[in-house]
């Protein structure tokens, strides 16, 4: 499970508690009338019933598509048109003492920075890291030890461009800038989280456990700077999972008569994120007023400005108001709690009433932003003489750089998905995640399931090869079928459709003629290795605390408006969302905002502790039908196509069902003795939609506008707010709309009636001109489903054709396929473009990037594009790839989050191709062409 955002309620209850009037909103509302954003003002996006590109796309392609980086001071309405330059000073070694800096190189030209903040500096002015734990701290103090490599510690500000480009010229590869005393050696540190996850499955792959984590209990065991702790099996509360984990290893190290025991080491590497869009941003204190302006690029707004807030609270700086913009970002989860948006904000206070610009350069963003966690994996899987996989054990130790961040949780959630596609009787993980002098590890697309599952699927299809089955053979033999369990016990939502996929792959051309293929292959290109590889894994999306707020408002005119808290990452959330409305309102939004993070129509409460609440206190908080455990999710996870689509189905259904619908029947009952609908048995079941046009049986059609128009009229509801919440299952609650009474798949509700609203209605729209409805009851999945992990899974796989030439060891990739079930596709254009996307970033992972461990990895400064391979379009067979989507079960087959999943079976794909190739299985990734010839 990933850490949550923090709330609206929390946010706003922090600056409360300050004094601070404290807003967060989108870039769109802060740029001034002179720089007016073109996203989604082109009304051609959608024409004739169809979708003729993305939302942004007109914005993207003519480069007018605006990112917080594009920002400056004069384009902001209202700031200065003065822009000052910022820059963070780097350490590049761990090893030796820091005592202090010495930019004595820049005094000859006059390159000195206006003003330099230190750790002295910032101490004094009563600034420091929120969450230090989490970010660490700003900058390291002269006479200690660097903790990691790349820490920062100073910001140089400069008020002129040149200067500041000059200065930056000068100090960029000079280690002559820093002074160091003594060696000295890194002091142990407490690692920054372990879990282990045991189960015992009972005779019915689909019947009860004998024990699991969503029966019982996931093992916490302590830790310290000597390592980790786990219990034992005497201990009070973990004794039982202990016992049944070391039955469990006894099993695997001393197998039964007719059990083969399979076990094998794997290394993942340390990679970039490689995002276009460094880490920026742009702010401006006017001391007079006590306003802080920051624009910064993130997908957890809230939680960047809460911590500003936490900033500044105790320092010398008077602060009466923040107002926070966000911007459109690309990061792959490069951008979500990263501490950048704090180092902006401290240089802002500094600027002397001048806005400041901080932008890492690419050097710098190698040296500094997050990357993947490197892991070092030991799986064991016992098999039987059919092939059918008995246990599973994986034990997983990632490294975690210099800083915690989300090492607990990206650990936890690589080893829980380590399964793969496959079902395990008895299994038994662990994973351990640790700190170094690394760059510091966080968010990154796939969250360590990467790591963990291309894994397994190598070890799955050495498994095949040592007992003689076919791999695809294999693994629909033990692929997890609907209703079985996952490694935690818990049971995935829906028909399981990954042997679907199998079955395709398993008569692929490509695969069935694979041996004959290679043959032909090789006698035409002497020197040169053939080999297919396949892969295949489901991909959890989600946290287990999602939640979502839409609001849908349609005018007397039929102009249908939304508001959204989805942003834009790149992914195309805003175009999806934008569509949804279509099967239950005719069309698409007409208007939209997106971004939005003020909601005074949601008026609810939040103690915003989704994985920890017990049950007794959620029981006594729900009955307040203000309170919700979460207000909104972060942008990650894979989870606007289904999480946010759902929030935006209900409000779409329940405008229909509230208002439109009534219309309808105040139409389609108009005249004498009940109308043209009095002879047709009408409920709203019956509603469709046909070419924009509502229509009931065989009642006449009705357009928007005339729905609209009657709604208005009559007072009817006319505009819905919703806000839902999903812990690994949906949240329903009970609803009284004067006499109306009603269940919905949402936790909170406010409506909007129309034109004729009577004076009483009137009255109660007084939250942003909407009125709240108190549930009168309300169902939250279990607390103890927490343990599930997930139930929601996008399974895909892919096949690779490649050769290996068996002189330089380099790889060419012929041709790819995969195979993908996502539910319905929204926009089925997006998914093809994230598909593409995903595989190559798989390839990238399997044959290409590295950046390596230690003093010679990113963070000593010397890294960038030129070091680092990043694959190109003629690396990733872009003419050649084929994909397939399975077809969705039914019209409301949801639709799932898949953007992480297909760039994880290629990956394993890779690996297996070179040993189908050249007869070596490789268990360390990047298979680069150097760690090929060594054995070639």
């Amino acid at each position: 499970m990933r850490p949550t955002d923090l709330s609206r309620r929390q946010f706003l209850a922090t600056a409360a508690a300050l004094g601070v009037i404290a807003t967060v909103r989108p870039i769109g509302q802060a740029q001034a009338a002179m720089m007016p954003s073109p996203v989604g003002q082109d009304a051609g996006w959608f024409a004739d019933g169809k979708l003729r590109y993305r939302r942004d796309g007109m914005a993207k392609v003519t480069g007018s598509k605006v990112f917080a980086v594009d920002m400056r001071a004069r384009d902001l309405d209202g700031w200065p048109d003065e822009q000052s330059h910022a820059m963070t000073i780097h350490i590049p070694r761990a090893d030796r003492v820091y005592e202090g800096l010495d930019l004595s190189v820049l005094e000859a030209d006059g390159l000195m920075p206006d003003l330099l903040i230190d750790a002295a500096r910032a101490e004094a002015d009563g600034l420091h890291m929120p969450d230090p734990d989490f970010y660490g701290e700003f900058f390291l103090k002269p006479g200690t030890l660097p903790p990691m490599l790349g820490q920062p510690v100073a910001i140089g500000i400069w008020h002129d461009y040149e200067r500041f480009r000059a200065a930056r010229s000068l100090i960029r590869f000079n280690e002559g800038i820093f002074r160091f005393g003594a060696e000295a050696e890194q002091p142990a540190r407490a690692p920054y989280g372990a879990a282990q996850y045991v189960r015992v499955g009972g005779d019915d792959p689909r019947g009860e456990d004998v024990f699991s984590p969503m029966k019982d209990l996931v093992v916490w065991p302590s830790t310290s700077p000597a390592g980790v702790a786990w219990p034992g099996p005497d201990d009070p509360a973990f004794g039982a999972a202990i016992g049944h984990s070391q039955a469990i290893r006894d099993g695997i190290e001393n197998p039964p008569q007719g059990i083969t025991v399979f076990k094998r080491h794997y290394s993942s590497q340390s990679i970039e994120h490689c995002t276009m869009e460094p880490e920026n941003g742009n702010g401006w204190y006017d001391a007079a007023t006590g306003t802080l302006h920051v624009i910064g690029a993130t997908q957890s707004p809230y939680s960047a400005a809460a911590h500003i807030l936490h900033l500044v609270q105790s320092s010398r700086f008077g602060l009466n108001k923040l107002d926070f913009v966000t911007g459109y970002t690309v990061g792959y989860g490069q951008k979500e709690h990263q501490s950048f948006p704090n180092y902006v904000a401290l240089a802002a206070l500094y600027g002397d009433g001048r806005p400041v610009r901080l932008v890492l350069d690419r050097w710098q963003h190698f040296q500094f932003a997050l990357k993947r966690h490197p892991f070092e994996t030991d799986l064991s899987i016992s098999v039987d003489a059919e092939g059918r996989f008995q246990a599973f054990i994986c034990d997983m130790i990632g490294d975690g750089g210099g800083v915690m961040n989300f090492s607990p949780s990206v650990g936890t959630v690589a080893v829980t998905a380590a399964q793969s596609v496959y079902y395990f009787p008895k299994s038994d993980l662990k994973a351990e995640v640790h700190p170094s002098i690394g760059v510091t590890a966080g968010s990154m697309r796939g969250y360590g399931t990467l790591q963990s599952m291309a894994a397994t699927e190598m070890l799955v299809d050495e498994i095949a090869d040592e007992i003689g089955r076919d791999p695809i053979a294999l693994r629909r033999l033990n692929v997890i079928g609907s209703g079985m369990k996952n490694t935690q016990g818990a049971v995935p939502s829906g028909q399981m459709r990954i042997d679907e996929i199998l079955a395709l792959a398993e008569q692929e051309p490509l695969w069935t003629d694979r041996a004959s293929r290679k043959a032909e292959y090789e006698a035409a290109n002497p020197g040169m290795l053939y080999g297919v590889g396949f892969g295949s894994v489901q991909k959890d999306f989600g946290t287990g605390a999602e939640a979502a707020v839409v609001s849908l408002e349609i005018s007397p005119e039929g102009r249908l408006s939304m508001r959204h808290v989805a942003s834009e990452i790149g992914a195309g959330a805003t175009t999806a969302q934008m569509l949804v409305t279509e099967p239950f309102l005719g069309r698409p939004a007409d208007e939209v905002e997106f971004s939005v993070q003020n909601w005074p129509q949601m008026p609810l409460e939040t103690e915003d502790q989704p994985y920890t609440t017990s049950q007794e206190d959620e029981d006594r908080l729900a009955q307040n039908p203000h309170w919700v455990p979460r207000f909104t999710s972060p942008r990650s996870a894979s989870n606007s196509a289904y999480y946010f689509t759902h929030a935006t189905q209900q409000a779409a259904q329940l405008l229909l069902r509230l208002g439109l619908w009534k219309a309808a029947l105040s139409i389609w009952g108009g005249g004498p003795a009940g109308g043209q609908m009095l002879p047709e048995p009408v409920r709203v079941e019956d509603a469709r939609w046909q070419d924009g046009m509502l229509t009931a049986r065989s009642l006449e059609p009705l357009s928007l506008e005339r729905l609209a128009a009657r709604a208005h009229r009559d007072g009817l509801v006319t505009g819905v707010c919703v806000h839902t919440f999903n812990r690994w299952a949906w949240t329903e609650a009970d609803f009284d709309l004067d006499g109306d009474r009603f269940s919905a798949v949402i936790d909170a509700l406010s409506v909007k009636w129309g034109d004729g609203a009577t004076a009483a209605q009137k009255s109660r729209m007084t939250d942003g001109g909407f009125a709240f409805i108190p549930r009168s009851a309300v169902r939250y999945p279990p607390v103890q489903r927490n343990n599930a992990g997930t139930v929601y899974y996008a399974p895909c796989a892919t096949m690779v054709e490649l050769a290996v030439s068996s002189g330089s060891g380099e790889v060419t990739i012929l041709s790819h396929k995969t195979w993908l079930e996502c539910g319905t596709q929204i926009v089925p254009e997006l998914v093809s473009g994230q598909l593409e996307g995903g595989v190559a970033m798989g390839i990238g992972h399997a044959l290409y990037e590295e950046l390596p461990p230690g003093a010679d990895g990113p963070g000593n400064g010397t890294w960038n594009f030129s070091r680092y391979h990043l694959p190109r379009a003629s690396e990733v067979a872009v003419w050649t790839q084929q994909g397939h989507v399975l077809p969705a079960l039914s019209d409301n087959d949801p639709p799932k989050g898949m953007a992480e999943v297909v760039m994880i079976p290629v990956a394993a794909a890779c690996a297996n191709a070179i040993a189908a190739a050249t007869g070596h299985r490789f268990n360390r990734f990047p298979i680069s062409a150097d760690r090929i010839q060594e054995v070639l």
